[in-house]
């Protein structure tokens, strides 16, 4: 099931394009984001899509496929990029991440094993 929710806790479940086009167009400046969600019994993980609207007019766009290693970035000024982007990952259409450079940033949610960690001092 896919559920769309904004940062006022605002949640639509099975959202239609209208909806989430007009949830879109209702970020407000300053970090506001908007998070469409799969959820699938079926398949474990984490499969999410995520728009986050800065101070200075861009959107940050943010995708995770299913683990932390597979979560990407991208930053546009443009709404209707955002939109179609959205509207393609909620539709399942192959396409969708076109159009953008998107940077892994799967990094910031792993934790380093152990044998990585910093040592300690005796």
């Amino acid at each position: 099931m896919l559920t769309a929710t904004n940062g006022r806790g605002h949640a639509v479940k099975r959202p239609t394009k209208p909806a989430v086009g007009a949830m879109l167009a209702n970020l407000r400046r300053g970090n506001e984001h908007l998070i469409l969600e799969r959820q699938d019994e079926e398949r474990e993980g984490d499969w999410y899509i995520q728009v986050w609207f800065r101070e200075n007019n861009t959107y940050q766009l943010e995708y995770r496929d299913g683990v932390p290693a597979e979560h990407y970035q991208t930053l546009t000024v443009s709404q209707d990029k955002v939109l179609q982007a959205v509207l393609g990952w909620m539709l399942n259409k192959p396409d969708w991440r076109e159009g953008f450079m998107w940077n892994n940033i799967g990094h910031m949610f792993t934790s380093a094993p152990d044998d990585e960690a910093e040592p300690s001092t005796p």
